[in-house]
């Protein structure tokens, strides 16, 4: 009868035992390190040379026929087994699906009742899409590891504040960002003004004012949106809720307003000093009259003295 040759048991390990990385995975059926590879078959003679220290050899099949020659595991295998496991352990927002293709990740988290954005977000994103939430506040930094991120849908949330650092990290590979329809009145211009992606803006409560108007000539409007952008407040009530890109192609600056009132506090500053000044010429002149007449009085109230006559020497 010939036997398979028996070689020694591995250094720490049982055979049959799922290794150490399986545990720490948590995908134990993944990740088959270490396990003993036996050829399909039964009988006694499987059981007899499945015994422990035979790990890693192929079982001999039944008694009285040779098994083939033992195939040991490769030694690069287990890097192999390694790096898919580390790839199935990739992190993904909790209630988030996070497809992957090409080795690039879509990250999937619309209508989850999230109210703040989430931080294990994967690096690699391409695409995240955070639309439907309750999200009311953009934090500094929010993105400040997704450098491969491409497209940003921030819409449909209850959005009225944005860091000014915000979208920190996104200025060179960002090509689209969704704001639409949220409640942001004043445009964040720290926050969007380094942005070269497409910004949509429509159905926000916009307050058109010259700050908005300064902040949307540095923005990159995309033009498919751009005609929705509206006032729902205006420093000139006769634009509450028309559209704004219409109301500026038709010549119209809220700037000028803002400096027309620039220019009347001005005014009103310059007259108040210069009254000022001609109020206290005015005291002084007639402090001083007073202080002259006060004088005068008390010069004339001093008596005179007598004036001394000469002699008249007698004529000889």
């Amino acid at each position: 009868m010939l036997r398979a040759p028996r070689h020694p048991p591995e250094s720490g390990r049982s055979p049959g035992l799922p290794s150490a990385l399986s545990f720490r995975t948590g995908r134990s059926r993944s990740c088959p390190v270490g396990r003993p590879l036996a050829a399909q078959g039964g009988g006694a003679g499987e059981e007899e040379a499945a015994a422990p220290g035979a790990a890693g050899v192929v079982s001999m099949g039944p008694v009285g026929r040779q098994s083939p020659a033992p195939l040991p595991v490769p030694a690069g295998g287990s890097c192999l087994i390694l790096l898919f496991c580390l790839r199935l352990g990739a992190p993904c927002p909790q209630s988030c699906q996070c497809p992957e293709h090409a080795g690039a990740v879509a990250v999937h988290c619309s209508a989850r009742g999230l109210q703040e954005i989430p931080r294990d977000i994967p690096a690699n994103a391409v695409l995240l899409k955070l639309d439907a939430n309750k999200i009311a506040h953009v934090p500094n930094g929010a993105f400040q590891h997704l450098n491969q991120l491409r497209e940003l849908d921030l819409s449909q949330n209850t959005i009225e504040t944005i860091g000014p650092a915000a979208f920190a990290g996104l200025a060179g590979g960002l090509r689209l960002l969704d704001l639409s329809h949220n409640r942001i009145r004043r445009i964040p211009k720290d926050a969007l003004g380094k942005l070269s992606a497409k910004i949509r803006l429509s159905h926000n409560p916009l307050h058109c004012e010259c700050a908005l108007q300064e902040a949307l000539w540095e923005l990159k409007l995309d033009p498919e949106s751009v005609d929705e952008i509206a006032c729902h407040t205006a420093a000139r009530e006769e634009y509450v809720g028309k559209p704004l890109i219409q109301a500026l192609d038709s010549g119209v600056s809220f700037c000028s307003t803002h400096h027309k009132t620039t220019d009347v506090a001005m005014l009103v500053t310059m007259f108040g000093w210069f009254a000022m000044v001609i109020t206290y010429v005015v005291y002084y002149v007639r402090q001083n009259q007073e202080d002259a007449r006060k004088h005068l009085e008390y010069l004339k109230s001093l008596p005179s003295a007598p004036v001394a006559k000469d002699p008249v020497s007698p004529v000889p």
